[in-house]
């Protein structure tokens, strides 16, 4: 299910006394796990300090032995006493609805969002052309390649586009988790709102939703929303995620200076859009919105 048919089905009332129970109960949760984390390193800087200063005079005084089997004892006490992750007996008095939010919820990482000084045409030409993750991002993503379309599905608003990408590099990072050929997802929601979708491991995702709505005939603005179900730390993921889509979007700015020094709008034409497997979405959008009219009319009704 994509993200944006989920947000649609997650509307409820915020003022139920149910909700406000559950998500009182997840602040507490995640307050007791960020106490538990921060005492980790906590515990870890004592016993260090104390080794070291043990060691400093070159023998063990029974103090020092003490103090030292003292407080490894209270650090594995508090890993031992790590609170509870989940609120899976909560989570059973939600209403299917309220489950949806309650996981869409969960799975959010990070926001970003930017005002951009080029054209919102500069932007969807950039997010569908397939081939910008082999060459914009080669650096970010090292070397990734896409090997194949797998399929291509019209809807009334958009599309969606599933594609094989390959780890050509021995030394990339993500070869520790993820199969070295696994299949994306791109849809086109709307012609403001595009998802990229990506697997893992074990059925693990990351789902990236951009938003680009045109401020100006010169400018948009772009909103980045990052969710996933990774079992990972959720602060040390989020800071990854962080960088990440930092990096990419420095990738991107030499490129979309360049789009934005071109006839943009020449590309939006629909006997000029390319039929490589690698645009199929890009055409689409061409077909439901590429017309010089069509196109000032999403300008027009992105200012009202």
């Amino acid at each position: 299910m994509s993200i944006n048919s989920l947000q649609k089905d997650t509307e409820v009332n915020k003022n139920n006394p149910q909700i406000l129970e559950l998500e009182l109960a997840l602040f507490i949760t995640k307050l007791k796990n960020g106490v538990w984390l921060a005492g980790i390193p906590s515990w870890l800087f004592g016993i260090t300090d104390r080794s070291l200063a043990a060691f400093a005079d070159g023998y063990f005084s029974s103090l020092e032995v003490f103090q030292l089997f003292t407080a490894s004892f209270f650090f594995l006490s508090w890993l031992y006493l790590r609170p509870e992750q989940d609120l899976k007996n909560a989570e059973g008095y939600l209403c299917p609805t309220q489950d949806n939010r309650f996981e869409l919820k969960k799975r959010h990482m990070i926001s970003q969002e930017y005002i951009l000084p080029f054209p919102y045409l500069c932007q969807i030409y950039h997010l569908l052309n397939l081939k910008h993750l082999e060459t914009i991002h080669k650096f970010s993503l090292n070397n990734l390649r896409v090997i194949n379309i797998s399929s291509f599905q019209p809807t009334a608003n958009g599309g969606r586009l599933k594609f094989q990408t390959v780890l050509e590099s021995p030394l990339n990072a993500l070869r520790i988790w993820r199969q070295p050929i696994v299949e994306v997802d791109l849809i086109l929601h709307t012609p403001y709102t595009i998802e990229l979708s990506i697997p893992v491991y074990n059925g693990k995702r990351i789902t990236v939703m951009f938003y680009a709505l045109p401020l100006s005939q010169r400018e948009h603005y772009l909103f980045i929303e990052i969710y996933s179900d990774l079992d990972w730390p959720k602060p040390i993921l989020q800071i990854l995620l962080h960088l990440a889509s930092c990096l990419t979007l420095f990738e991107d700015l030499p490129y979309l200076r360049n789009l934005y020094e071109k006839n943009i709008e020449r590309l939006f034409n629909v006997n000029l859009a390319s039929n490589h497997q690698t645009m199929l979405l890009f055409k689409r959008f061409v077909e439901l919105y590429g017309s010089s009219t069509k196109t000032h009319k999403l300008l027009e009704g992105s200012n009202l």
